[in-house]
């Protein structure tokens, strides 16, 4: 298990966590907030606190995400005349690590990959992007992994990162490097964002930069 994290502005709104539960099965969760700098990390904070709390209370995934999308649109409503944004994406999941089976949410999240073998496996979104509507339609998926899977979640500041030749760096080149790297998670990660620095993007970038790596061995161990 691996994190590189880059923001833009020293503060910003990428988040992101590890929570083992009581039953022994692993929350992973992924966000990006709206915006950048301050107000992008103050309404980051408070996600990650209410985040943290919904675990503790043993609430499944789609009843988490469910709840942060009426948390985020209750501090919209009350900020409206302030012209501020309350919204995020998000990737939230639980990993059972006897049978490795994961039952995920991704709202409006870039798709998380999973490198099998020679091929790449996406994980498209199944739910809107919080705190835009009182009732979006929220969908529980389930994704078997296998030993030797390595799952790579990463936040659209990588992708959308520009050079000074006005070229985007892309999907291709995080699918490309994740299929032909054969190494740990840490230096998939420091390789992808090597390529980042290779390839010309701003340092800082314009967009909070974050990624994870978790590799899956046997049933009962994932790193």
């Amino acid at each position: 298990m691996a994190i590189k994290n880059c923001m833009a502005k020293g503060l910003g709104g990428d988040f992101f966590d590890f929570v083992e539960l009581p039953d022994g099965c692993q929350v992973v969760f992924l966000g990006d907030v709206t915006g950048h700098g301050m107000q992008a990390s103050i309404v980051m904070a408070l996600l990650y606190g209410y985040l943290h709390r919904a675990i503790a209370g043993g609430c499944p995934p789609r009843e988490t995400v469910a709840q942060v999308n009426d948390f985020l649109l209750s501090f919209a409503r009350r900020s409206r005349h302030l012209d501020h944004l309350f919204s995020t994406t998000l990737f939230y999941s639980v990993i059972e690590p006897n049978s490795l089976v994961m039952h995920y949410v991704n709202a409006g999240q870039v798709a998380p990959l999973v490198h099998r073998q020679d091929r790449i496996l996406r994980l498209p979104p199944t739910a809107q992007p919080l705190g835009f509507f009182a009732s979006p339609e929220i969908e529980v998926r389930m994704f078997q992994f296998q030993p030797g899977d390595r799952l790579l979640l990463y936040t659209d500041g990588i992708i959308e990162a520009f050079n000074g030749r006005g070229q985007v760096f892309g999907h291709a080149a995080v699918e490309r490097l994740l299929l032909s790297h054969r190494d740990g998670p840490q230096d998939l990660l420091d390789g992808l964002f090597g390529q980042l620095a290779a390839f010309g993007g701003l340092y800082p970038p314009e967009d909070d930069c974050t990624a994870i790596a978790l590799d899956f061995s046997t049933p009962h161990q994932f790193s």
